[in-house]
C-alpha cells in the first residue's frame, strides 16, 4: 500500500510542473502590453538582432533598426549576460515574436525624468552639449533639452553679448557644466525646455558652498562689486559675496566706498578670512597694493617742509594729504596751528586748501605723521631748513 502510494505521488509530478510552467508563462505573455518598460537579460546577440529574456514565454528581439538609434557606446554596452531596460513595441507580432526597443526604453525613461523634474522643481546639473542661434542645448540621456538665452544666468548672457554670431556667443561655453529647472516638458511636441534662471538661487548657493569650502586666507580673486553701504563693499568673488570694510579699501582715508568705487566695477581681491560657520568671508583690496607706509621713514624726516592739502578739519585738529603722496595723510593738531591759542581749527586753515606744513614726528609703526603750520617759520630748524636747500641746488 505504501508503495503504491509512493507511486502515484511520483505520477502526479511530472503532470503537475508541466501545466504550471505553462500557467506561469501564459501569466506573463498576459501581463506584456504595448508601451511598458520591462528589465531583461541579454541572451545572444546575432546578426539579426539582440534576444532578451524578460520573463515571458518566449525571449523578445531588439531589432538592427532600433539599435543603429543608439551611440556606439550604448551598443558596445549590449552584451550576453548584461541587464537591459526595454520597451514592448509589440507584444505579439504576425510571427509570434515579442518586439523590444532599447531606443524607445531609454527615451522613455528620460522622458518620465524630465517630467519628474518639472514636477519636482529639482535642479538639474547637466552639460552643455551644442548650440542654435536662440541658445544652448543641454541633453538629458537621449533627449536635447533647450535653454534659451532669456533663460540663462546674467553672467552667462553677459559673456555672449562679447559676441556677434552664435558660434562667438555659445561656442565656448559647450562643455561647460551648467545647472538648470525644467520650465516645460511636452512628448508630442518633443520639447524640453530648461532655464538656468530658475535654478540662481539654488546656484548661487552651491556656488558659495563650494567657494565657503575651497576659499582660504591670502587666496586672491576676481570679483564685481554688487553693492555698496557706508561701512563698506559687497563684492561678488565667483557665486559667494564678501565684505570688503572700508578699511580694507585703501591705504588713504575715505569717508564711503563711492569715493573710490561703482556697483558692477570688477576689482581684485584677497581673501583675509572666511568664517564657515557664519558663512562670512572678509575681503581686503588694499593689502594688494603696496603699503605706503613701510616706506616713509626712507621717504620723509622729522623736521622736513612739506605741501600739504586739508582734507578734514575737526575739533582737535586738521587732516592734510602731503602732496606726491596722495595715501599719506597726517595731523596737524589744534596746538600746531598757530601761537596764539586757536578757538577751532576751521578758524586758521580751510578744507581743500594747500599748505606748507613741517613734519614734527613720525611713527609709522602707529600710521601716524604729525604736522605743524605754527613751525613753519621757526629758528630752530633754520639750520636743517637751508641744508635741505642747497641739497635741492645740487640736485
Amino acid at each position: 500500500m505504501a508503495e503504491s502510494k509512493s507511486n502515484i505521488g511520483d505520477a502526479e509530478k511530472p503532470d503537475a510542473n508541466p501545466m504550471s510552467s505553462l500557467l506561469e508563462s501564459d501569466y506573463a505573455m498576459q501581463q506584456l502590453s504595448q508601451g511598458e518598460i520591462r528589465e531583461g537579460k541579454i541572451t545572444s546577440v546575432t546578426h539579426g538582432g539582440i534576444f532578451v529574456d524578460i520573463g515571458a514565454k518566449s525571449e523578445g528581439v531588439i531589432g538592427l533598426q532600433d539599435l543603429e538609434k543608439l551611440e556606439a557606446k550604448a551598443r558596445d554596452a549590449l552584451q550576453v549576460g548584461a541587464d537591459v531596460l526595454v520597451y514592448i513595441v509589440n507584444p505579439e507580432d504576425e510571427g509570434g515574436n515579442i518586439i523590444l526597443s532599447v531606443s524607445r526604453a531609454q527615451q522613455e525613461r528620460d522622458w518620465r525624468a524630465a517630467e519628474n523634474l518639472l514636477s519636482t522643481q529639482d535642479v538639474y546639473k547637466g552639460q552643455v552639449a551644442g548650440f542654435n542661434k536662440g541658445g544652448l542645448i543641454v541633453k538629458l540621456g537621449s533627449l536635447r533639452g533647450f535653454v534659451p538665452a532669456s533663460q540663462m544666468s546674467i553672467s552667462r548672457r553677459r559673456r555672449a553679448d562679447e559676441g556677434q554670431t552664435p558660434e562667438q556667443k555659445w561656442g565656448k561655453m559647450v562643455g561647460e557644466t551648467v545647472m538648470v529647472k525644467a520650465v516645460e516638458v511636452d512628448r508630442s511636441r518633443n520639447r524640453l525646455i530648461f532655464s538656468e534662471r530658475a535654478a540662481s538661487k539654488e546656484i548661487r548657493e552651491a556656488e558659495r558652498e563650494r567657494l565657503l569650502s575651497e576659499l582660504k586666507e591670502g587666496d586672491v580673486c576676481s570679483g564685481r562689486v554688487i553693492s555698496l553701504s557706508p561701512f563698506g563693499a559687497f563684492v561678488d568673488v565667483g557665486g559667494a559675496d564678501g565684505l570688503v570694510h572700508l578699511s580694507e579699501m585703501t591705504w588713504k582715508r575715505i569717508d564711503h566706498p563711492k569715493e573710490i568705487l561703482k556697483v558692477g566695477q570688477e576689482v581684485k581681491v584677497q581673501v583675509m578670512s572666511v568664517d564657515r560657520e557664519n558663512r562670512r568671508i572678509a575681503l581686503s583690496m588694499k593689502r594688494l597694493e603696496l603699503d605706503p607706509w613701510s616706506q616713509i621713514a626712507q621717504q620723509y624726516k622729522v623736521g622736513q617742509l612739506v605741501e600739504g592739502t586739508v582734507t578734514k578739519i575737526t575739533k582737535f585738529g586738521a587732516f592734510a594729504r602731503i602732496k606726491g603722496n596722495d595715501d599719506i595723510e597726517g595731523l596737524i593738531h589744534v596746538s600746531e596751528l598757530a601761537d596764539n591759542r586757536v578757538g577751532h581749527p576751521k578758524d586758521v586753515v580751510k578744507e581743500g586748501e594747500s599748505y606748507t606744513l613741517r613734519i614734527v614726528k613720525i611713527e609709522p609703526d602707529k600710521r601716524r605723521i604729525g604736522l605743524s603750520l605754527k613751525e613753519v617759520g621757526s629758528a630752530r630748524y633754520a639750520d636743517s631748513d637751508w641744508e635741505d636747500a642747497v641739497s635741492r641746488d645740487e640736485q
